[in-house]
């Protein structure tokens, strides 16, 4: 991950989870914690060290957004970015043997769960980067070059 830039969606996102694991599902696990250990012997209590594992990965994650939240950038849309791919912007692409992609370029940590982004570190983004509707683009994969050609660009929070 070299980028540290994120859409503002993204990053109300990211802020979401955080509120949601602090507020909601911390103290949910936290009571299971307790209820748990009033039952007696912890050493052999499954529920206890099951939700005391949760516990520490709630835990883990609340510090990684606290931390990732201070780090990144939010990137907003500016007008002068229309007709071009940049950041953000929904893309998309065929090649001769008829594929058809769309995606939106996105930062590192908007795209797990996700099918329709792809990260601004991304072999296939860096190709597409400042390129405009109708351009070929040659990205480098794994088992080689692949042909591209951008059909369509556009800015928004969704595909339609």
């Amino acid at each position: 991950m070299s980028t540290n830039i994120i859409t503002a969606e993204g990053h109300q996102a990211l802020k979401q989870e955080l509120d949601h694991l602090w507020r909601v599902y911390r103290p949910e696990i936290t009571q299971k914690v307790a209820w748990a250990a009033s039952l007696g012997d912890r050493s052999e209590n499954a529920d206890y060290q099951y939700n005391k594992k949760l516990l520490r990965e709630i835990d883990r994650r609340v510090r990684y957004l606290r931390k990732r939240l201070e780090d990144v950038k939010v990137v907003a849309y500016s007008p002068e970015q229309e007709g071009r791919v940049f950041f953000g912007a929904w893309v998309e692409i065929d090649n001769d043997e008829g594929e058809i992609l769309k995606f939106r370029v996105v930062g590192y940590d908007e795209i797990y769960g996700r099918n329709d982004y792809i990260s601004i570190d991304s072999p296939m983004a860096r190709a597409l980067l400042k390129k405009e509707e109708g351009d070929e683009v040659v990205v480098q994969t794994p088992t080689g070059e692949a042909t591209w050609y951008i059909a369509r660009i556009h800015y928004g929070v969704s595909q339609a």
